[in-house]
């Protein structure tokens, strides 16, 4: 059983920098992690509508759609929408992450333990919703 975590940013060195960080398994307790990226909102909306996406990371930083509105808009669309993880420039911002409905925030660029951390919790809690 793998855990589907779709990464949204229109930089694909940012989705790199999460793919590295989260490696295949962010915790021994998690599952393996599947990538799905998306760069654009729409392909955003289009995964989500198909289901099966366990977390959401999306760059606050993304262009023309940020990633704290992107949030703020699934929570409102999506039935059931996944956790979000937000990637936001400086930590001052994390007022805004809040704002956004997301679960958690870590700081661009990506800290591979900071993140993997994040991204481990929130599974759990999605692993834990679902049984």
């Amino acid at each position: 059983m793998t855990a589907t975590v779709l990464v949204y940013s229109d930089d694909a060195n940012t989705r790199e920098q999460v793919r590295l960080a989260a490696g295949r398994r962010p915790a021994p307790d998690v599952p393996p992690v599947e990538f799905l990226e998306c760069a654009t909102l729409p392909a955003v909306l289009t995964a989500l509508d198909r289901g099966g996406v366990d977390v959401c990371v999306l760059d606050g930083e993304a262009t023309p759609a940020g990633g704290m509105g992107v949030c703020r808009q699934i929570k409102d669309e999506i039935f059931n929408c996944p956790p979000v993880l937000l990637l936001i420039g400086r930590p001052q911002d994390s007022w805004l992450a809040t704002w956004s409905r997301a679960e958690s925030a870590v700081t661009l660029p990506v800290d591979p333990v900071e993140f993997s951390g994040a991204l481990a919790a929130l599974l759990r809690g999605r692993r834990a919703v679902e049984a």
